[in-house]
């Protein structure tokens, strides 16, 4: 499985805006569809709540992409 580091400059940031902001969907109402839908999993439990807060250190996994995020 490879893991890509997503680089935040503040925490925490909202869940569905991680996967808009790297493109893994087309807008930001498709990134809460799929994430009340129960498709992202974080820190290896589904997550169905689209503005909850992740921080660095966090594991966002989603349409066979795991990405890590790292505070800088």
């Amino acid at each position: 499985m490879e893991v890509t580091e997503v680089v935040i400059t503040r925490e925490p940031v909202e869940l569905y805006k991680v996967l808009k902001f790297e493109g893994l969907v087309g807008s930001g109402g498709e990134a809460k569809l799929v994430v009340s839908n129960g498709l992202v999993r974080l820190n290896g439990e589904v997550e169905t709540r689209k503005r909850k807060k992740v921080v660095s250190g966090d594991i966002i996994e989603f349409d066979q992409t795991t990405m890590k995020l790292v505070m800088v």
